[in-house]
């Protein structure tokens, strides 16, 4: 408690790392020592914090903050979310004035068996344990991931710490919600983490609550996203540069008094860049081999990094609504309010969203459902029939394959046959659709149709939705060439 209150992270995390894996060894029931839920706080917003990372003075600071990050890993590892007493631990108070936290400190075990061991810690005497803690200066996890996302699009250097947060507390919020599911259904589901985010504090069930949290998830750094998102601590993204660059030109040389002014600072700036911008995505390679760069199709929402991180978030809501509608709210709901944001985006971006690879987070009833939700908003079907994910075949031959956007916008008309696209190649892989003659006929009359009621223009960016229309028409006869027996 000393080493924290004093502002030694790096020594206090290193033995707190010592006494949890110490036990690693040790039959799954052996007790492990985890701190108590405000120390698990503070090395929370250690990890994080701009003036141990991307504002960091020094070595120690970034190695704290590394550090941090990797203990609470290893905590959820080794303990897990619920007998590491996260539901505490990592609760918003949503007030920066919150003064500290009397909490229980609990000698915890892996498998449930042991007596816990109490003592009674009292709150932590330094700043980024109560006024400059996440958990007080964001009011909710939506705000804070908002923020987060706004980042992966405006500030890189600060993503490049928010992402691997992200990260985390992703795996947490899937962690909490499997052990629950595994331990008794969905019964227990309104304990998990994320059922008491989706409920923060001074929101009311509805609509209004839903998109806001959809809206952090597709917080695109525009000005009224980041009005809703803003910062967490004030002047977060201002780098050091300047500071440092006035140090060096006011430093003297003095070697009797061992004053080297900048002279051979470049390599420890150096050391001090690449430990700061720990964890980060490897710089993309440019496959060109002409110098140009590759225009990153994800860039939209921040890229590919960015998109996994949203995609996991969406799936968890959407497997909360599934088991436990009356928590959150109803899957179909969700699906609308997901829709309405998914349709809009570019259509590398859309389609990205709508790769196997990213549908496969979603849980099996959804994969279908929600790609129905979308290309029913885009061809205009009214009233709305329920989404099933057993597509009939009448469905697809009356219903999906023959129909366009219901605008003349090309991109649209693209979104429609990649929507057609995704749903063919999901029932194609579950074996729930068989070809008929009429499928081809009706997916010929879909393919003219859209072309048909597209804009003609030589507009670059209308020729090039153009062109992924075409490619996706391509496809989708190969899927039903593929599928007829």
């Amino acid at each position: 408690m000393i080493y924290f209150e004093e502002g030694l992270y790096y020594q206090a995390l290193n033995l707190l790392k010592s006494l949890l894996t110490s036990g690693a060894t040790s039959p799954s029931q052996s007790p492990a020592i985890v701190p108590p839920p405000q120390l698990l706080a503070l090395i929370a917003t250690i990890s994080v914090h701009p003036t141990l990372t991307t504002r960091a003075k020094s070595l120690d600071q970034i190695q704290a903050a590394n550090l941090a990050l990797q203990y609470l890993q290893l905590v959820l590892q080794h303990v897990g979310p619920i007998n590491g007493n996260f539901e505490e631990a990592f609760a918003f108070t949503g007030n920066a004035s919150v003064a500290r936290r009397e909490v229980t400190g609990r000698r915890r075990t892996t498998g449930g068996g042991g007596s816990p061991k109490t003592d009674v810690i009292d709150g932590i005497n330094n700043e980024l344990a109560n006024t400059g803690s996440l958990w007080a200066r964001s009011p909710d996890i939506w705000n804070m991931l908002g923020w987060c996302f706004n980042c992966s699009i405006l500030h890189k250097k600060r993503w490049e710490r928010w992402s691997a947060w992200t990260l985390y507390m992703i795996d947490v919020l899937e962690a909490d919600f499997n052990a629950r599911i595994a331990e008794a259904g969905s019964a227990l589901l309104e304990h998990c983490l994320l059922a008491k985010y989706v409920n923060f504090s001074g929101s009311v069930p509805g609509t209004a609550r839903d998109k806001k949290i959809v809206r952090a998830l597709f917080a695109d750094g525009c000005k009224s996203s980041v009005a809703e998102f803003g910062e967490i601590w004030p002047r977060e993204t201002k780098g050091l540069k300047k500071d440092r660059e006035m140090k060096k030109s006011e430093a003297k040389i003095d070697i009797e008094g061992n004053n080297y002014g900048d002279y051979m600072m470049d390599e420890i700036d150096e050391e001090l860049a690449q430990s700061a911008s720990e964890p980060s995505s490897p710089p993309s390679e440019n496959l060109s081999g002409h110098g140009a760069a590759i225009p990153d199709t994800a860039e939209p929402l921040g890229g590919m990094d960015s998109i996994k991180l949203r995609v996991r978030l969406m799936a968890l809501l959407i497997n909360l609504s599934i088991h436990r509608p009356e928590i959150f709210t109803e899957p179909e709901v969700l699906y609308d309010i997901y829709s309405d944001h998914i349709r809009t985006l570019p259509i590398q971006t859309f389609l990205i969203i709508l790769s196997p690879v990213n549908l496969q987070h979603f849980p099996a009833p959804a994969q279908s459902s929600f790609v129905q939700f979308i290309l029913r908003a885009l061809i205009g079907t009214s009233p709305l029939m329920p989404p099933s994910d057993d597509i009939p075949e009448e469905t697809f031959a009356n219903s999906y394959l023959p129909s366009s956007a219901n605008n003349r916008s090309t991109g649209d008309n693209a979104k429609v046959s990649l929507c057609i696209e995704t749903l063919l190649r999901w029932v194609s892989n579950h074996g729930e659709l068989l070809w008929t003659p009429g499928l081809n006929d009706a997916a010929e009359v879909g393919i003219k149709a859209r072309f048909v009621y597209s804009k003609k223009s030589k507009n670059s960016r209308l020729a090039g939705d153009k062109m992924w229309l075409a490619a996706s028409a391509e496809r989708i006869r190969s899927i039903l060439l593929f599928m007829n027996p």
